[in-house]
């Protein structure tokens, strides 16, 4: 049976960034897929900003999510003040309940964002309450809880991620990369800039996609150190031959789901090897 799968993010581009790999592979075995971010995006930029951003922002995740091939909600809210309200919860809620997901992908709470914090806390107090008839009742809850996992994060302190599922991307890299080119206000102009280095973007198209490759060198990176949970789910022959990876770990606010519900919530082999 297809599976529905909500991914959530803060801003624009960072559902494509964890989860895009993925995103690929779920759409491609027919699966309904909603990317969400909860701000529009309107500060993130050295020179524009506002509703200008904002509107380039949501055409930028329109298309990635076409090449992709999922559906992209970018929420009206404002980059930089997300907050995790009441209101903003019901809205989580009723974008996981219009979805009937299966499985919701969220950002660890622990991170240098205050927008991705907030969406992982706001996602977090979603979990179980999206059951509950009386909470938020203009949507029908679901039957019961989804499954919860967190995509992968680079932070140690409380605690550092601990993968329990890992994805070979490698089939859908190209589909990444494609989506991840759309984001053209990001990737080649305010995060560059931000980190000083708005200098070595090439102009040309071409070159920029290139050059856009060495963002996936994190997925390289997590396929290096998950070769345990790639064998485990593609066979070691497989797992060997994987370059590129995501990794989830799951939430325990949410359903905690067998080895075969995973199997088949992720977008993996019936069984090792297969």
């Amino acid at each position: 049976m297809p599976v529905s799968v909500v991914v959530f993010g803060a801003h624009p581009d960072d559902c494509d960034l964890k989860a895009g790999g993925s995103a690929a592979l779920w759409a491609e075995r027919g699966d309904a897929v909603l990317l969400v971010a909860l701000t529009n995006g309107d500060a993130g930029h050295q020179s524009m900003g506002g509703g200008e951003l904002a509107r380039r922002r949501r055409a930028e995740a329109g298309a990635a999510g076409r090449a992709l091939g999922v559906r992209y909600h970018v929420c009206d809210h404002s980059d930089g003040e997300l907050e995790p309200t009441l209101e903003l919860r019901r809205e989580v809620i009723g974008l996981i309940r219009q979805a009937g997901a299966d499985l919701v992908l969220l950002p660890r709470p622990w991170d240098y964002h205050p927008d991705h914090r907030a969406t992982a806390q706001v996602v977090q107090d979603a979990a179980y309450m999206v059951t509950v008839p009386n909470v938020a009742p203009f949507w029908p809850h679901l039957a019961r809880n989804p499954v919860f996992a967190y995509v992968s994060d680079g932070f140690s302190r409380p605690c550092p991620f601990r993968p329990e599922v890992a994805v070979d991307i490698t089939p859908a890299v190209e589909r990444k990369l494609s989506a991840l080119h759309c984001h053209a206000s990001q990737f080649y102009e305010w995060l560059p800039y931000n980190a000083g280095r708005l200098a070595e973007v090439p102009a040309a198209a071409p070159q920029r996609r290139e050059w856009l490759r060495r963002w996936l060198d994190g997925d390289a990176q997590r396929a290096e150190g998950c070769r345990a949970l790639l064998a485990e789910a593609y066979g070691a022959q497989a797992a060997q031959a994987c370059r590129h990876a995501e990794a989830f770990e799951i939430c325990e606010l949410g359903r905690r789901p067998d080895a075969a519900e995973l199997r088949q919530l992720f977008p993996l082999p019936a069984a090792p090897g297969r």
